[in-house]
């Protein structure tokens, strides 16, 4: 049986996005795939990222977090997931009083900087810098231009989506500019774009509107999830498309299914900031029963 049997876990959620976080920091309990795809279902406590706080493995970072989507699969960033696990730390009794206002926590995709702040309730994550080199996202074929690839749905001479800008955040993104984001099928062309063989770690994919110079509306298919209410990972990858592209500037609001976000790409060392809530649910332990088929 798991070792994670009984184990505390803080339900969460980012502006929709279903979180659940496991502080292992002071525990040698490990997860496995099949842990997490226990969690995630109806039995468990169903999320759409699990965010897995284990010890340390760099000096000066609070953990090494392990990030896992409700398939089992991993990921190495989660933006919604890091504000969470952010605002959790922060209430550690090693922190109240301390007037610590940063933390660096260090996942796949190296060390992310998170903040307090700028008002009560909000956090702030350093998402690092995005990559467009097409091998960097990557993509199964060379692209110059990562600002536009060719990719369709539908036929060549009236395609339903097409022209997607392709970014990393540490994890790779296509987003398709449309005039309506609710008016496509995301359900249906969504698995199919995530696991089209252009993407050989698949994809997230997002259909955005640029209402203005400062403002954006998206749904995002979320790789290893479906469809989601937020990813802040996305949120991010849009808004440095959109200002690639020269349709907004570099600080932009972004409006999801599950709420706001404020995303800004930092001239000078390129870093994305991305601004939004936190919101705590409950607590639980894990019933042993999850686990009766997991070895």
């Amino acid at each position: 049986m798991s070792t994670l049997a009984n184990h505390r876990f803080a339900k969460m959620n980012g502006i929709g996005n279903e979180i659940v976080v496991v502080d292992l920091r002071d525990s040698a309990v490990a997860v496995t795939p099949d842990d997490a795809l226990a969690i995630a279902s109806p039995q468990g406590v169903p999320y759409d990222q699990l965010m897995v706080l284990q010890p340390p493995r760099t000096p000066g970072t609070a953990a090494f977090v392990r990030i896992y989507n409700n398939d089992g699969s991993e990921a190495a960033a989660c933006g919604n997931g890091m504000r969470c696990v952010a605002r959790q730390v922060f209430q550690d009794e090693a922190f109240q009083g301390a007037g610590e206002a940063a933390l660096t926590f260090e996942t796949r995709a190296g060390l992310l900087n998170c903040w307090r702040g700028p008002s009560p309730g909000l956090f702030t994550v350093d998402m690092g810098a995005p990559k467009f080199g097409w091998r960097d996202i990557p993509l199964a074929e060379e692209f110059r231009d990562t600002r536009y690839i060719e990719l369709q749905v539908g036929p060549i001479d009236a395609p339903v989506l097409h022209s997607p800008s392709v970014v990393s955040m540490g994890n790779p993104h296509a987003i398709f500019w449309v005039d309506d984001i609710d008016a496509y099928d995301l359900a249906r062309f969504g698995p199919l774009l995530e696991n089209h063989p252009i993407f050989p770690d698949r994809a997230n994919i997002t259909l955005a509107h640029v209402v203005d110079r400062e403002h954006i509306v998206m749904r995002t298919w979320e790789r290893g999830a479906g469809l989601t209410r937020a990813c802040g990972s996305a949120a991010c990858a849009t808004a440095v498309a959109a200002a690639r592209l020269k349709r907004t500037g570099r600080k932009v609001h972004m409006t999801l299914p599950g709420g706001e976000l404020t995303i800004a790409w930092r001239e000078g060392d390129d870093h994305v900031l991305m601004t939004g809530p936190a919101a705590f649910e409950f607590e639980g332990r894990f019933d042993p029963a999850l686990f009766a088929g997991v070895s």
